[in-house]
């Protein structure tokens, strides 16, 4: 076998389905070898950021790590955007790259597109390693994997040199050789401790008012069953970080909307948090007052598989080390031999604000106006699409006004770069999405601005035939930015508007469906029309530019940026 070929074996052990990316002459037995293997297909993108952002849908919405592919060089630094996003929400993912023969890797050496690319993915990587030599093929590969899918998950890195793909070899001098997941990592994850189990289970069933912060350790671990029968026979409120939308559904009565005035009351008012599979960061107030209570009066319990995210951002009064669902199983087994607890007031009154926070944004949902309000843009969309639909969003004021009335249902429907906020994930997230789940409606919410980079990738869902929805909010700039300097500088713009392209136009001349939305009352006719083309389709959708420079909590969200830009001491 060639060195490609062991390459390709050891991703077919694996279960490995698709590799996105771009080719490169120092792959081609690599690519060769895929093309003569069933069950792996090789999706051909039009830029690399694209294809890992591919690889990154493919492991948020099956659980299963995504792989993608570049060549040595450019197409290597290509790559770095959409591991990055995934790197930052911690993504398990198998990036692998081509190098230069081994005696030129060295770029000091003169040689054409040489790079340092093992240093270049360190920051952005869990762990990578250059393949030195083809019997070492099947040894990297296990660690690979074994580090993407242990503890905290995150995208790992391969640099194989072009001779390491070309030479040929006997398998039975290869290195560990080419064996089954269960003999080189964990695939039964690790249990929490049952005496802090027994302890936790006594403080949640004796708190006043327990709440329950889910992380995406919940989604990753496939938790939100146990999450649930927990929350309802504690009749404790579920509160949910932004990238843990769909652990529970989000019309549970007990479920309060990230953010809302409900959530951070619930939030201030427990006195006893259980956090599970996440950190409190910046989205969550770092778990800190106003947005939860004072931390000496509210107790805290985390459960985290990665013992370095205990107690990241605070201090905990009880640290469990494990994995999300399985010691969730065991702690539901602990609280059900307990009464189980009858609804409580508190939730009420939190419910209570949740609604009233919501109603101007539900009467502005239901808008006539033209331009489009871009909440009726939001309303009409979530109406039109299924329950188990999955939801991408791509963009920044258009993401903000999306949380508020695009609710989510199940777990792993929703998409977004959440720590990184990164624009232009929407059609490879939508391509990945609709290859793991063909069954599926897939919809994209994106601005203007996110659209455009990586509208190529229009033409890879053709020729894939992965039919989606992209929905655009038009407003001809960079909406978040431009509310900024509207906020904060008495509207001096600088580097934020567009000329109007015409969207529509573009996906028309790539083979997708295209239509422009002017009226909000064509809203729901122009997706019956898009889902009916059977084909990729964008909805250019011309949006109050307006209405779009004064978002939601803008004064609070500004107040909060300018504070946290002031040094020590300064006013």
């Amino acid at each position: 076998m060639t060195g490609g070929e062991v390459l390709t074996k050891c991703l077919r052990q694996e279960n490995v389905r698709y590799v996105f990316g771009i080719p490169g002459d120092q792959l081609y037995p690599f690519l060769d070898s895929i093309n003569s293997t069933d069950g792996i297909d090789f999706v051909t993108f039009r830029h690399e950021q694209a294809a890992a952002h591919a690889a990154d849908a493919w492991a948020r919405t099956t659980g299963n790590p995504g792989v993608c592919l570049g060549t040595v060089g450019p197409g290597a630094a290509d790559l770095v955007p959409g591991v990055y996003a995934a790197f930052a929400d911690s993504i398990p993912m198998i990036v692998l790259c081509a190098q230069n023969q081994s005696w030129r890797i060295n770029p000091d050496h003169g040689s054409t597109q040489g790079l340092d690319q093992l240093n270049l993915f360190k920051p952005i990587t869990k762990w990578g390693a250059t393949v030195t030599h083809w019997q070492r093929i099947p040894h990297l590969v296990h660690w690979a994997f074994r580090e993407a899918l242990s503890g905290r998950p995150g995208p790992v890195f391969l640099d194989i040199p072009a001779d390491v793909l070309y030479l040929r070899c006997e398998e039975e001098t290869l290195e560990d050789g080419i064996v089954a997941s269960d003999r080189y990592r964990m695939t039964k994850p690790p249990v929490g401790n049952p005496d802090l189990i027994a302890k936790a289970a006594e403080m949640l069933s004796k708190a006043k008012f327990p709440l329950i912060h889910a992380g995406n350790g919940v989604l990753m671990s496939n938790a939100s069953r146990e999450l649930i029968a927990i929350a309802e026979h504690l009749q404790a409120p579920v509160t949910t970080s932004v990238a843990a939308r769909g652990s529970i559904p989000e019309d549970h009565p007990l479920t309060l909307t990230p953010g809302s005035f409900g959530a951070i009351g619930a939030q201030c008012e427990s006195d006893l948090v259980l956090l599970v599979g996440g950190r409190l960061g910046d989205y969550d107030f770092w778990g800190r007052a106003p947005g939860w209570g004072d931390c000496a009066d509210q107790r805290l319990i985390q459960i985290d598989i990665a013992p370095e995210m205990i107690a990241h951002n605070r201090v905990v009064d009880l640290a469990i080390v494990g994995d999300a669902k399985s010691t969730l199983t065991e702690l539901l087994k602990q609280i059900k031999s307990k009464p189980k607890a009858k609804p409580r007031p508190a939730m009420t009154d939190c419910r209570k604000a949740q609604e009233n926070w919501l109603v101007d944004f539900i009467e502005q949902g239901k808008s006539t106006k033209v331009p489009i309000h871009p909440l009726r843009m939001i309303q009409e969309i979530r109406n039109f699409f299924p329950r188990d639909a999955i939801s991408i969003l791509d963009g920044g004021n258009i993401v903000v006004w999306a949380i508020y009335l695009n609710k989510i249902y199940e777990p792993r429907t929703f998409l977004w770069p959440c720590d990184s906020g990164h624009l232009g994930v929407g059609t490879g997230y939508a391509i990945g999405s609709k290859l793991a789940h063909p069954n599926k409606e897939v919809y994209v919410i994106s601005g203007d601005g996110a659209f455009m980079f990586n509208v190529q990738e229009l033409e890879t869902a053709k020729r894939m035939g992965t039919a989606f929805t992209i929905a655009i909010a038009n407003d001809r700039a960079y909406g978040m930015i431009k509310a900024g300097q509207k906020g904060l500088y008495d509207g001096r713009y600088v580097g934020v508007d567009f000329v109007d392209v015409r969207y529509d136009k573009i996906a028309e001349a790539m083979g997708c469906f295209g239509i422009r939305v002017k009226k909000p009352e064509d809203i729901a006719p122009a997706l019956q029309k898009a889902k009916d083309s059977g084909l990729p389709a964008v909805l250019d959708i011309v949006i109050d530019p307006n209405i779009n420079l004064v978002p939601p909590d803008f004064e609070s969200v500004a107040s909060v940026w300018l504070e946290g830009c002031q040094l020590p001491g300064e006013e």
